[in-house]
């Protein structure tokens, strides 16, 4: 795989690490106009895809844009720059959603904020297309292929989920930006199967 920044990836990290140097100047007048809060008085229809901007601390947006770099650009090769940005964007709306839907479910007025829907879409679409290539874990370093990675990494974003464990990580929206970005996956194949 070309080892250089293709265009789309390096716009989307660029925009991340400036909006968090903003955050770091405005604070909260950021996170109240561009953050995803609850359907209410402080929701905006912007903040579908704002939202996705906004990191809460320098580890929080460490870690969403070097899984970006690392899954986003063998997608971006493999799709081209505009499918590839489709297909984050509508991972990071469809994460969007369910967070919404959770969050109204739930009663929750806490807002939500974060690359990582969008990105949880990119590593489902590495899975799909690049299932046998080895992913090894940082803690502990174990190697294995990218279809089980993110199978298992799905299985515990559920379990945190439904057991409402580590509060404050919006484990549904994850696994909304998986489903959104199985439902493009699943269109485009759609689309190219010949009929008979």
């Amino acid at each position: 795989m070309p080892s250089s920044l293709p265009p789309a990836t390096r716009a989307i990290i660029a925009a991340n690490v400036i909006a968090y140097l903003l955050q770091q100047v405005a604070g909260d007048a950021m996170v109240q106009l561009l953050a995803l809060w609850p359907l209410g008085t402080l929701f905006q229809p912007w903040q579908i895809i704002s939202y996705a901007f906004l990191h809460g601390s320098i580890a929080h947006i460490f870690f969403n844009m070097f899984a970006l770099f690392m899954f986003g650009r063998p997608l971006e090769y493999f799709w081209g720059s505009a499918r590839f940005t489709v297909y984050y964007f509508a991972c990071v709306i469809a994460a969007a959603l369910t967070q919404l839907t959770t969050a109204a479910l739930a009663g929750s007025q806490e807002p939500t904020i974060g690359a990582s829907g969008g990105v949880f879409g990119l590593l489902l679409a590495f899975a799909m297309y690049f299932p046998r290539q080895r992913i090894v874990l940082l803690f502990p370093p174990i190697p294995m292929p990218a279809w089980l990675f993110v199978l298992l990494y799905a299985v515990l974003e559920l379990v945190l989920g439904v057991t409402n464990t580590q509060a404050g990580i919006a484990h549904f929206a994850h696994l909304g930006g998986m489903l959104g970005g199985a439902l493009v996956i699943l269109y485009w194949r759609a689309r190219h199967t010949p009929r008979s």
